[in-house]
């Protein structure tokens, strides 16, 4: 349970505040102060001081015992979350919602409980407020975990119903943690996508026959699928298991994308989306831009956040095309 691939370097000296967002300095500010009044599990916790007497007691904690980064998508939330994780003394664990569901499921709920019990910090990406049942489940996990001195962080997409420009859930998710809310200091972030800033939209999709040529010149490492049928395998897989699929992949190449056709199979995408980005995989496609795959109804539904965050970041890997032909040239010329 450590940040993916693409944040790996992550830290709060490469968090580039956009000057117009005030926020986004103040978050950096913020988290510096949080990661530094950590203390790793087992040293001996600060003493207080006292006028009279040979005995001590241990100082409470200092700070709050979570910290919420609540912002719309593309404002760097995952990034600091991660530089927190990089900059916090061990143990310490990083993972989405789901990854965190999926480490109860696999290993029972007293077992996770005993397993993240000693960690100092436990960051949770993406927190799922639109499941309610996995919302319980993971908020209880938290509960017994933050009695046992675990500090937290955590981000999350908005309930559905209560997006309204579909930007910030700080309200939401306060509520539907309940009596943990509390231990939370919720820690703003204002600002726009930065994969956007002060660049095109969309680049204009391939010929099919030249996403074929550039898949067969990149080499090992390439997969080449149609959409449709990429889709439909989905459908046969578990998303917690999407990131396996991508495992010894270097570059993603489709041809015939199309504009999903209904909400299961857009959200199956989303995560999709989120694993291939973790992993900086560039993808070249034919057929549909990728700013035009979820219709206007998708976009003004309850997961509107979701899709547009998944827009974004293909719209990102799209963009990172350029380096796949350069690769490709590379490997042909060297044949």
């Amino acid at each position: 349970m450590v940040p993916p691939p693409r944040f790996q370097g992550a830290r709060f000296s490469t968090y580039i505040p956009d000057p117009q967002q005030p926020s986004q300095s103040d978050a950096v500010r913020v988290l510096s102060a949080f990661a530094e009044g950590l203390t790793p599990r087992g040293a001996a916790p600060a003493t207080k001081k006292r006028w009279f007497g040979r005995s001590s007691q241990p100082a409470a904690a200092a700070g709050p015992g979570g910290i919420y980064l609540d912002g719309g998508y593309g404002v760097g939330k995952t990034h600091l979350l991660a530089s927190l994780w990089h900059a916090a003394p061990g143990p310490k664990a990083f993972g989405t919602f789901v990854e965190l569901t999926n480490l109860v499921g696999a290993l029972g709920f007293q077992q996770a409980v005993q397993a993240l019990s000693g960690h100092t910090l436990l960051c949770i990406d993406e927190f799922e407020l639109d499941d309610p049942g996995d919302t319980v489940l993971v908020s209880t996990l938290l509960t017994r975990l933050a009695e046992a001195g675990v500090k937290l962080a955590a981000t999350s997409n908005t309930l559905p119903g209560k997006l309204g420009e579909g930007r910030f859930a700080a309200s939401d998710f306060m509520r539907e943690i309940q009596g943990l809310a509390a231990r939370f200091r919720s820690v703003r972030i204002d600002g726009q996508d930065y994969r956007h800033r002060g660049l095109p939209e969309a680049p204009p999709p391939y010929a099919d026959a030249e996403v074929e040529k550039l898949a067969f010149d990149f080499g090992p490492g390439a997969t080449l699928d149609s959409f449709d049928a990429l889709l439909d395998h989905l459908s046969e897989v578990h998303p917690s298991r999407y990131g396996a699929l991508l495992d010894g992949v270097d570059a993603v190449f489709l041809h015939g994308v199309t504009p999903v056709p209904d909400q299961s199979t857009a959200l199956r995408l989303v995560v999709l989306a989120d694993r291939m980005y973790d992993r900086e995989l560039p993808v070249v496609a034919s057929g549909t831009a990728f700013d035009s795959i979820f219709s206007e109804e998708m976009l003004n539904g309850g997961y509107k956040k979701k899709y547009l965050r998944a827009v974004s970041r293909l719209v990102a890997l799209a963009r990172d095309s350029a380096m796949v032909a350069d690769r490709a040239a590379e490997h042909t010329a060297s044949r």
